[in-house]
C-alpha cells in the first residue's frame, strides 16, 4: 500500500512583519566603552607624536642659533685687537678698527651683535640667540687665569687690558606655547646649555 506525503510550504511573511535582529543594551554599552578606550589611545599617541615633533624642532632651532652665533663671535674675537668690558654681560671688540659690541639683553632675553658703520654711522643690531635664560662672558688672562672682577670702572679697565681669551656661557629655552607672548608662556619644553671654547684674541698684545 503506497503512502503519499504532501508538503505544504509555509507562507512567506510580509517584509514589514519579519523579525528584526539587533543589539542588546549590554552589547551597546560594551562596544561604546571599548571604542572610547581605543579612541583615547589613538589620541594619546597622536599628542605624544606632535609633542615630540615640536621638541625636536625646538632643539634644532636652538642648536642652529648657537652654532651660527659662536661662529660669528669666534671670527670677531680672533681678529680683535682690543676689548672693552661694560660688565660681565657686554663687551666691545675692536675688529679692523671698527667697534663691534656683543651683549645680553636681560629684558628681551636675547644675545646680540651690534656694529656701527663708520661711513654712514648707521647702527645695526643682529639677534644671535633668542629666549636666553642665563648668560655670561668669561674672560681669561694670557696664562689662563679667570678674570672675575667687573664691579668698578677700574676693574673693567684692568679686565680690558689683561683679557686674552674669551668664552661664552649661556642657556636658552623654548616653551611648549612658544607662539604666545613671553608674559603668557609657562611650561619650558626644551632647554639648551652652551659653553663655548676659549677664543683667543690673536691680534691683542698682552704682556702679563
Amino acid at each position: 500500500m503506497d503512502f503519499m506525503t504532501t508538503i505544504t510550504p509555509k507562507p512567506i511573511e510580509p517584509l514589514g512583519r519579519r523579525r528584526k535582529a539587533g543589539f542588546t543594551l549590554v552589547e551597546v554599552l560594551i562596544g561604546t566603552t571599548m571604542s572610547a578606550f581605543i579612541l583615547a589611545g589613538v589620541l594619546s599617541a597622536f599628542v605624544f607624536l606632535v609633542r615630540s615633533g615640536v621638541l625636536i624642532q625646538h632643539y634644532n632651532d636652538m642648536e642652529g642659533q648657537a652654532r651660527k652665533a659662536l661662529e660669528l663671535f669666534a671670527e670677531d674675537v680672533r681678529q680683535a685687537s682690543a676689548i672693552t668690558w661694560a660688565d660681565a654681560n657686554n663687551v666691545s671688540l675692536t675688529v679692523n678698527t671698527i667697534p663691534v659690541t656683543y651683549g645680553y639683553d636681560s629684558v628681551a632675553k636675547t644675545f646680540f651683535r651690534r656694529v656701527t658703520d663708520p661711513l654712514t654711522s648707521v647702527t645695526s643690531t643682529r639677534l644671535l640667540v633668542t629666549d636666553v635664560t642665563t648668560f655670561q662672558f668669561k674672560g681669561y688672562t694670557i696664562t689662563g687665569t679667570p678674570i672675575t672682577s667687573f664691579n668698578t670702572a677700574a676693574a673693567l679697565t684692568a679686565a680690558g687690558k689683561s683679557t686674552k681669551q674669551l668664552q661664552i656661557s649661556l642657556e636658552a629655552a623654548r616653551y611648549m606655547d612658544n607662539s604666545l607672548g613671553r608674559e603668557r608662556r609657562s611650561q619650558i619644553g626644551a632647554s639648551n646649555t652652551v659653553l663655548s671654547a676659549r677664543f683667543i684674541l690673536r691680534n691683542k698684545i698682552v704682556t702679563a
